[in-house]
């Protein structure tokens, strides 16, 4: 146990005797960025460090602090006068005062008596039934997590399985890092905790780019009955080779066969989790865009939609059978024109 007598905490904690709670909490944040070693990177320093925790934890503790400033003569002329408004209450206090100062000078410990004594002084003992000081609430932290979406994905909507790693204060040491002057064993003086946890999330369709789903209460954990964060998944859309997403517009790249751009076709293509049908005229070259106004995406408040771009891309299968061979041969035995001519002749 710690010889309280011979230790100027207030010194330790770089504050004056009057100091208040919050002036004691702000200097204790200061000197933990200062000495606490994962902080500083240097290991020497945590003997100073557990100097520094023994000394807050006395101080923040309101009786230990009344007792703590008795043991070593820090009371005022005003805290004296307030004890020894009667000759009965001076002799305790004189009583109680040599007691402790002969304890603490022989290096011995808080005993229960002078404890006692101490309670009996300052009318602080606690009855047992008597409630913990209240704790302010503390709400939890937001969460923000980059999820990668395929653009049917977006397109379509989806589920998804996330992994979540949520952070806390230390339920041992309460984010204070030390105890009883070590290192906290549950956090290895981190003074926080991670926790993770996998959730099913839906995906609903039609997201953009670097937009936000908010899943409610997922985030940190509040404290003292706070308020818990939520979980903002960001969206990331991979590119894709026939869909592109540029803001409400959807863009496409339509593939089609020679026969369907020369005839003309009517083309079903799924978007959004709707079938829709794109109109190809005939003689449509590739390259060739295609506007289906108001069939994009919705902005925010739904008043407007957004367009889809079609542009033609005619492509020949990878493989021909005999048959089509054929066929593509009596078409070029009885086609005429000569499609090539206008950039032979320069024009």
């Amino acid at each position: 146990m710690v010889n309280y007598y011979n230790k100027d905490l207030y010194k330790i904690l770089n504050i004056n005797f009057d100091a208040s709670s919050e002036d004691i909490k702000s200097s204790y944040r200061k000197l933990v960025r200062i000495y606490h070693p994962d902080v500083s990177g240097n290991k020497s320093n945590i003997e100073k460090f557990k100097e520094i925790q023994e000394a807050y934890e006395i101080l923040i503790d309101k009786d230990k602090r009344r007792k703590y400033d008795v043991l070593n003569g820090f009371f005022s002329e005003k805290i004296k006068e307030n004890f020894q408004k009667t000759q009965s209450e001076k002799n305790i206090y004189d009583e109680t005062l040599k007691r402790a100062k002969d304890r603490a000078e022989k290096a011995e410990p808080f005993s229960k008596s002078i404890n006692e004594a101490l309670d009996n002084l300052f009318h602080t003992k606690k009855h047992p039934d008597e409630k913990k000081e209240k704790k302010t609430p503390v709400n939890g932290k937001d969460i923000k997590l980059d999820i990668s979406l395929t653009c049917f994905e977006a397109l379509q909507g989806t589920n998804r399985k996330v992994n979540i790693l949520h952070t806390q204060p230390c339920p041992n040491c309460e984010g204070r890092m030390f105890i009883n002057g070590s290192i906290c064993p549950s956090c290895n003086g981190t003074g926080q905790i991670s926790l993770q946890k996998k959730i099913n999330v839906k995906i609903p369709k039609g997201v953009k780019q670097g937009s936000k789903v908010r899943i409610k209460k997922e985030g940190n954990k509040g404290l003292y009955g706070g308020k818990d964060g939520d979980l903002y998944l960001v969206i990331n859309i991979e590119k894709n080779q026939y869909f592109e997403i540029a803001g409400m517009d959807i863009y496409c790249n339509l593939p089609v066969t020679p026969y369907e751009a020369a005839l003309g076709a009517d083309i079903p293509i799924k978007i959004m989790n709707e079938t829709i049908n794109i109109k190809i005229p005939p003689m449509t070259s590739s390259g060739q865009k295609l506007k289906l106004a108001g069939l994009g995406l919705d902005n925010k408040s739904k008043t407007k939609k957004g367009d889809i771009i079609v542009t033609v891309i005619i492509k020949l299968p990878e493989t021909l059978s005999e048959k089509e061979k054929q066929l593509y041969n009596q078409l070029k035995d009885i086609v005429n024109n000569d499609i090539r001519e206008e950039m032979n002749n320069g024009k």
